[in-house]
This record gives structure tokens, sequence and C-alpha cells, in this order.
């Protein structure tokens, strides 16, 4: 059992930045680093969405096309922890982000854990 906890959303202006964390935590202090770490997005009205993603045995990381240059996941094992840094955000980035826990991956269906969600709104 993983338990995934987001923080750091807010509300900014087009251009700025942010940084989205997520605590990982679980039965075990490996279980987690068993799973690959995502990012996903759920804009009003429409479906959740793939951000980011990254493994914890490497470095290897994937990203949406849509933030590709503007996003950047990383990760700090020690602490258990997976970050999101989010510069020149953009109205279109607006949404609730989800931290989650799975095999890898670009779909939700990949995913076994997932967090509650933090808000991340960009005014025009």
């Amino acid at each position: 059992q993983v338990q995934l906890v987001e923080s750091g959303g807010g509300l900014v202006q087009t251009g700025d930045s942010l940084r989205l964390s997520c605590a990982a935590s679980g039965r075990s202090g490996r279980t987690f680093r068993n799973y690959a770490m995502g990012w996903f997005r759920q804009p009003p009205g429409k479906e959740r969405e793939f951000v980011a993603a990254t493994r914890w045995t490497d470095s290897t990381t994937w990203y949406a096309d849509s933030v590709k240059g503007r996003f950047a996941i990383s990760r700090d094992n020690a602490e258990n922890m997976v970050y999101l840094q989010m510069n020149n955000l953009k109205p279109d980035d607006t949404a609730v982000y989800y931290c989650a826990a799975g095999s890898a991956g670009v779909s939700t269906y990949a995913y076994n854990y997932w967090g509650q969600g933090t808000q991340v709104t960009v005014s025009s």
C-alpha cells in the first residue's frame, strides 16, 4: 500500500512558476521504490491527462508534449519525495494536479495509487 500527498498548488499569473511536491509513504520504506511516479492533471470539464513520469530505479523521464521544456519531474529518494517544477505557466495549465504511483507509462490505467490532488490556477 502506498500513500501519496500532494502540495504546492495555488493561484499564479501567466509566466509564473510553481513547484508541486508529492510525499510518498507506505508500510515499507522500500515499497514505493518498486513503482514509477507520475504527475497527471485534470482541467475543468475534461478528462485526466498525463503530464510527466519518472522511474525510481533510474533517471528515465517522460513528458507530455504540451509541457516539454517547461515542466521538470524530479525525485528525492532519501526523502521519498517527487516534485514537478512548472515554469512559464499558461492558462491552459489550469487543472487539479495528481501524483500517482504505478508501473510507468502515460496511461492512467498504469497507476495504482493516487493522491488527493492539488489545484493549480493560472490567470491570464
